[in-house]
């Protein structure tokens, strides 16, 4: 446990703030939360209202003043978060950029450069390392249970093909690190990394599935990883998609495969007010239990394996709070999220050009 209680200030008020982040940094005892940026607040829509004895401030600039905050959490659009971070770690604060991390490649290396120099953390809320599934997927890599892993095939695909849930949010608009590969993208990739290390190649396809898309931004995309020990990570995201169970994983090696439908069930629950806490929260129903087959007296054997329990996402918030005493690694650093920009520079070029590319 952390030595002292750690002042958090909150930039922005919208989805990501309430239901990612806030829900998680008041769930662990080493944060309080000190300061919320919001710009505009309104009668049904206040910060101050829905979390009494907080300080409200209006711009990031007045945040990144206030003496008592330690760590600023960035929660807007990523188009502004190069910006607000250059501007949080300059003030000497610690922080958490939501992701995607920022648009470009250049401007992370900046990033943690000046968080180097400024002796101050830096890192990025990668929170879907702690999807329940992927934990699980994870124990069977690392205990052998499928032996030597030679395709990974990741998926979040929905079906949606008359247009996005949110035509508003920057996920639908053309702007800098917008489109499914900078949202959905980021979270496949970073996975594929963490288990498995950097790629020598990379793959692209990155456009649009929909008929009628008058933005005209990337809606969907499959990346390739090749390794040189053989492995390829197939990561995909589509909008047409009309299946009553979407696959969410497909693992084959050469002792045993991994198959799993369904998406990490947090994001629902939270927005179904079930919050971290609750004895129910985390907790995967059994018809959604993955199906690992392995080879046995020569013969394939299926058998249904349990969905781990924890650690959720607020996992994320427990290892920032111990990086930042000094008793741990961050959960996500600005480093490790740089690289996979690259990755998501590389695919896109890839695409443009028809071709792998080197990394």
């Amino acid at each position: 446990m952390a030595s002292k209680t750690f002042n958090v200030g909150v930039v922005g008020y919208g989805f990501s703030a309430k239901v990612f982040h806030i829900p998680f940094i008041t769930s662990v005892p080493d944060f309080k939360l000190h300061a919320i940026v919001q710009r505009t607040p309104k009668p049904d829509d206040n910060a101050e209202k829905d979390h009494p004895g907080i300080k409200l401030y209006h711009s990031a600039d007045d945040l990144a003043k206030d003496p008592k905050v330690d760590l600023v959490v960035i929660t807007t659009a990523p188009d502004s978060h190069y910006d607000l971070a250059k501007l949080a770690l300059s003030a000497g604060k610690h922080v958490v950029v939501e992701k995607p991390f920022v648009p470009t490649h250049k401007e992370a290396e900046e990033l943690v450069a000046l968080a180097d120099s400024n002796k101050k953390l830096l890192a990025v809320y990668q929170n879907r390392r702690w999807d329940a599934d992927f934990v699980t997927l994870s124990k069977l890599v690392k205990n052998g249970s499928l032996g030597r892993v030679v395709e990974y095939e990741t998926h979040f695909d929905r079906h949606r093909p008359d247009g996005p849930s949110d035509p508003a949010s920057w996920k639908a608009k053309v702007i800098p690190a917008s489109g499914a590969i900078y949202d959905l993208g980021t979270h496949l990739l970073d996975q594929a990394v963490y288990l498995f290390g950097e790629p020598q190649r990379v793959t692209g396809f990155i456009g649009s599935q929909r008929e009628n898309n008058p933005s005209g931004f990337d809606d969907a995309f499959t990346v390739l990883f090749h390794y040189d020990n053989g492995l390829l990570v197939t990561a995909k995201a589509s909008v047409v998609s009309p299946e009553e169970k979407q696959l969410r994983f497909w693992v084959r090696g050469d002792k045993g495969s991994f198959k799993k439908y369904h998406l990490d069930i947090q994001e629902d629950q939270l927005k179904e007010g079930i919050l971290p806490g609750n004895s129910a929260y985390g907790l995967e129903p059994s018809d959604r239990y993955g199906v690992l087959t392995t080879i046995q007296d020569g013969k394939p054997v299926a058998e249904t394996v349990p969905t781990v329990e924890g650690p959720t996402w607020v996992e994320y918030y427990r290892k920032v709070a111990r990086a930042l005493a000094g008793e741990g690694e961050l959960p996500a650093s600005g480093a490790e999220a740089s690289r996979v920009i690259r990755l998501i520079e590389l695919a896109k070029e890839s695409s443009k050009q028809g071709k792998t590319l080197a990394v």
